[in-house]
């Protein structure tokens, strides 16, 4: 195992220092974070009850619309296979 080399008082210092700083920057963050949070300005349960309630019509109204082209389109293709099977007949 090797041993490290001698320092002097002011390079331990310096490392005790550097140690410090980053304890000192990990705590910072999540004071930070915590006082961040404090100013989030969260939705109350009426608001989110509303924007689900759109969020849920919305999709029963867009499932509907392609529901209704693709019926569509099927029922057209279907109808040109048939005049065409009409035609060469």
């Amino acid at each position: 195992m090797k041993k490290k080399p001698d320092m002097s008082v002011s390079q331990k210092i310096a490392e005790l220092n550097a140690i410090k700083k980053k304890k000192a920057k990990k705590s910072s963050f999540f004071h930070d974070m915590k006082e961040e949070m404090k100013r989030v300005s969260w939705t109350t349960k009426e608001e989110l009850q509303t924007c689900g309630k759109i969020v849920i019509g919305a999709i029963f109204v867009l499932g509907l619309a392609i529901y209704i082209i693709d019926l569509f389109l099927r029922l057209s293709m279907s109808g040109i296979g048939n005049l065409v099977r009409l035609i060469g007949a």
